[in-house]
């Protein structure tokens, strides 16, 4: 092959395996919020490579910083010392997470949130039962979506994603979300941690409350338990706070155990992390809950290499120095306001936080239309393929939330745009 011109799109389809039900958009250049695909359409991307994106596409200084770590380093085994990682893991505890721990490095949020669990799973078995036995049981909820790897399969609280892969990994305790005397009732002399995302982005942008979060944290507290944030989608300042539990219940109110991020962190360059929180394990042992993965207890052979964690370190740098939490935030509620404004019938809910905005669709007005019902797809992807046809990607959520993931420095004119193209998109389904 020597050309773009030699390439054959059957390729795909031929050589790739079919896990993915792919949209046939063929995207090959992208710039701020927009995209162009192969035939030079042009997209208002929304869908941010779900919600990976926070500068846009090609956003120069990134671009720059990636170029110039290429030139130099682009990998060292975690045998030597990364001076990226040293600097990625203070700028995550200082300015994002402001609370004394420790940070870990991967590629992915699946494997991040791998790290969590075997987090507690060795603080169940430093702190066991009164027996002697490891604590082992981590509860997790119902709507969540921890990721794609056998561990983080089997903490989310899905039966769709644990489909034909049974049995999957025993531990888990899965809990209705947002119910706190299910949750006091799930609580054994077995449990040893609580595993849950704020923000629900999957299953359809669906927020911890705030008097759920408190239960999480008081039954963490009285019951000796690890509390887990699952912050991969909704953290790093896309809801408008740099941690997104602070969406929920702002101030220092709230402190967890450990938080785990992807996404965001990178700008589209495989990367994830976790943090863990700087404090005593208690009870006569001699050590700290953030030096409990000690050597050979975990590891990565690409996790925070010197081009990852630059990638990282010059997108959070441009997140905090443009302020753009606060810019997302107040972005976000102009979203927000506009659309329920509109009054639309198609619309029965927008739940916004910052750049992580849902709309709960009409779900039995828009599956009645003989339209829908001849494509067989469920309402989110249908209206998000007719989206996608007028020029815009979104993110379907659930059967009937559309999510919206625009870049963090989204401009006022661009949010217009935006809000321009899903109001005549809804007309015409309304039409239809």
């Amino acid at each position: 092959m020597q050309k773009n011109q030699d390439f054959d799109p059957a390729w795909l389809d031929k050589y790739v395996m079919p896990n993915y039900g792919r949209f046939q958009v063929w995207p090959e250049k992208g710039e701020g919020p927009y995209v162009w695909d192969r035939d030079g359409k042009k997209y208002l991307d929304f869908a941010g490579g779900v919600a990976v994106c926070p500068l846009g596409h090609a956003h120069p200084e990134v671009a720059d910083a990636i170029s110039r770590q290429a030139h130099t380093l682009i990998h060292v085994s975690n045998w030597y010392c990364i001076r990226q990682q040293a600097e990625l893991a203070k700028m995550l505890v200082d300015d994002i997470m402001g609370i004394a721990g420790k940070c870990f490095f991967c590629n992915s949020g699946a494997e991040a949130n791998e790290g969590l669990i075997k987090l507690a799973r060795r603080y169940g078995f430093t702190k066991p039962k009164d027996d002697g036995s490891p604590r082992h049981e981590i509860i997790t909820f119902t709507g969540s979506f921890h990721g794609r790897t056998f561990g983080a399969m089997s903490a989310t609280a899905q039966e769709k994603i644990h489909g034909g892969f049974g049995p999957i990994v025993p531990g888990f305790v899965y809990v209705p979300f947002n119910d706190i005397e299910a949750l006091k009732a799930a609580i054994t002399d077995t449990t040893v941690a609580i595993m849950v995302e704020p923000i629900q982005g999957e299953s359809g942008v669906n927020a911890m409350t705030p008097d759920f979060l408190r239960a999480v944290q008081a039954c963490c507290q009285e019951k000796d338990l690890l509390m887990l944030l699952d912050e991969v989608q909704c953290g790093l300042g896309r809801t408008g706070e740099l941690c997104g539990w602070k969406s929920i219940i702002p101030g220092d109110e709230i402190i967890p155990d450990a938080v785990s991020w992807a996404k965001s962190i990178g700008s589209g360059f495989p990367l994830g992390s976790f943090w863990i929180r700087d404090r005593e394990l208690g009870h006569g042992l001699d050590s700290k809950l953030c030096d409990l993965l000690g050597p050979g207890s975990h590891g990565s052979t690409y996790g925070g290499s010197p081009l990852a964690c630059t990638a990282a370190l010059a997108t959070l740098n441009v997140i905090l120095r443009d302020d753009l939490t606060a810019k997302s935030a107040k972005l976000g509620q102009q979203i927000a306001e506009a659309v329920t404004a509109w009054q639309h019938p198609l619309i029965r809910e927008v739940r916004a936080f910052g750049m992580l905005i849902g709309f709960e669709l009409a779900e039995e007005v828009i599956a009645a239309k003989p339209e829908v019902k001849a494509s067989g797809k469920i309402v989110s992807i249908y209206t998000a393929k007719a989206l996608l046809d007028a020029g815009m990607m979104v993110v379907p959520a659930g059967p009937k939330v559309i999510r919206w993931l625009p870049p963090m420095n989204l401009t006022q004119a661009q949010a217009s745009e935006g809000l321009a193209l899903f109001k005549t998109v809804l007309d015409q389904l309304l039409e239809a």
